[in-house]
């Protein structure tokens, strides 16, 4: 049986790929927007779970709630 192997990347690596900070993928993190590991003191977050995030995400800042 042959396992595959799934690449790791640093919160300063996924920052990079998504062009995001790297405070707003910890806080992403913080709220279980992106999956991710802590291992040690670092987070570590798998390829696939970053490549789903850029599938979902929607460029510029979030509309406002105008209902009253």
């Amino acid at each position: 049986m042959v396992q595959k192997t799934k690449k790791l990347l640093s919160v300063r690596d996924a920052a990079a790929a998504l062009d995001l900070s790297e405070p707003r993928i910890k806080q992403m993190i913080y709220r279980n927007e992106l999956k991710a590991e802590k291992v040690g003191n670092q987070w570590i977050i798998f390829e696939d779970d970053l490549s789903d995030m850029k599938d979902r995400r929607e460029p510029g800042r979030p509309k406002k709630n105008t209902k009253k």
